[in-house]
């Protein structure tokens, strides 16, 4: 198998510290599911003081002569934070290279920092022609340099030596942080193909303003939905909508607050009358879906199972906002489907 040639290995030394007392204290992380994931239990074996376990990590080209040499270099480390950047890849002679940018804080007892940046790379030999024993995926090398940038943007937007990582979604990104920082501990942590939630289904809607000139040019409007909770027959799912002018906003619904009457106030029996006595805003979409070529979103909403009674509505998008515009009611439980409109604004007076 074709190996590739290795950098001489720069890694880092932060003699000189004190080691802490509470680095059992630090948390436990050995994974090796991802490049990132590595460097991140890395710096846990390091924290910790589990030098033969950090040690472990590298593969044939170790970060220093020997094992002892390695441990000396810590010999006064207090802590050291880790953040990693955007992780780019290349695939050569069976292997996967990923590039990961890193910038670390190591602190001293005294509770002085200092910061280092740099890159690591991080390799995956294909499974499916390694012979035992098994090589998980592993460090290849490493260079830290001092950083004088704050620990908050030292990070390298690149690595020299892998491609560019992919352009960032700065909408994408700020939507899954709002979503998963209001519902990520309300929703299911996985949809119902498996996949963990916080991943959305994402649109681009393109449209001119009501007011717009024929040469201004169109506006964007991204739509995220985000799965939320799958119960006996309702699915819930979340919105927002990000555009040049507002930003990221979670998208409310409209629903109208009903005064529904039954004969001999039976729930089980006639439907007298249904008034819509106000309105209200929800952040739920119940079974909910969007339509591109509509540029609608219809919910639906089952009071039982059978579905013989329930409310729906539609939301037509316009002017960069999405509202209203139809809603149906089936108050009786009567064993069948016979909804009425109570809200109609598709249909002129």
């Amino acid at each position: 198998m074709k190996r590739a040639t290795f950098a001489a290995t720069a890694f880092f030394s932060l003699a000189g510290f004190a080691q802490s007392a509470s680095a059992a204290d630090a948390p436990y992380i050995d994974d090796r599911s991802s490049a990132e994931a590595v460097v991140r239990s890395l710096y846990s074996a390091i924290n910790r003081h589990e030098f033969a376990r950090a040690w472990g990590y590298f593969g044939d080209t170790k970060p220093a002569k020997d094992f002892n040499a390695f441990v000396k270099g810590y010999d006064g480390t207090d802590s050291v934070e880790v953040k990693t950047g955007a992780v780019s890849e290349d695939g050569a002679a069976g292997s996967i290279y990923y590039s990961v940018p890193v910038a670390i804080q190591a602190t001293d007892k005294k509770g002085e920092a200092k910061i280092f940046a740099g890159c690591y790379t991080v390799r995956r030999v294909n499974a499916q022609i390694q012979e035992p024993p098994f090589q998980p995926i592993f460090i290849d090398k490493g260079a830290l340099k001092p950083s004088t940038e704050d620990f908050g943007s030292a990070v390298p937007a690149s690595c020299g030596d892998g491609p560019p990582p992919p352009k960032k979604d700065a909408a994408l990104e700020q939507a899954k942080k709002a979503f998963l920082a209001t519902y990520g501990d309300q929703c299911d942590k996985q949809d119902p193909e498996g996949k963990p939630i916080g991943e959305p289904e994402a649109h681009s809607i393109h449209y001119k303003d009501k007011d717009a000139q024929p040469s201004d040019p169109e506006r964007e409007t991204r739509l995220f939905r985000f799965f939320c909770s799958m119960a006996a027959y309702n699915e819930t799912a979340v919105y927002y909508i990000a555009d040049d002018v507002n930003g990221v906003s979670q998208l409310q619904f409209t629903e109208p607050d009903l005064d529904i009457r039954y004969e001999n106030n039976n729930s089980e029996g006639k439907v007298e009358s249904i008034h819509v006595i106000g309105f209200k805003t929800s952040g739920w979409a119940t079974n909910s879906d969007y339509d591109d070529n509509t540029k609608t979103i219809t919910t639906s909403n089952k009071w039982r199972g059978v579905g013989d009674a329930s409310s729906s509505g539609t939301y037509l998008f316009r002017n960069g906002d999405f509202s209203l515009v139809q809603y149906d009611v089936d108050a009786s439980y009567d064993g069948e489907i016979n909804p009425q409109t109570i809200i109609d604004y598709n249909t002129a007076p």
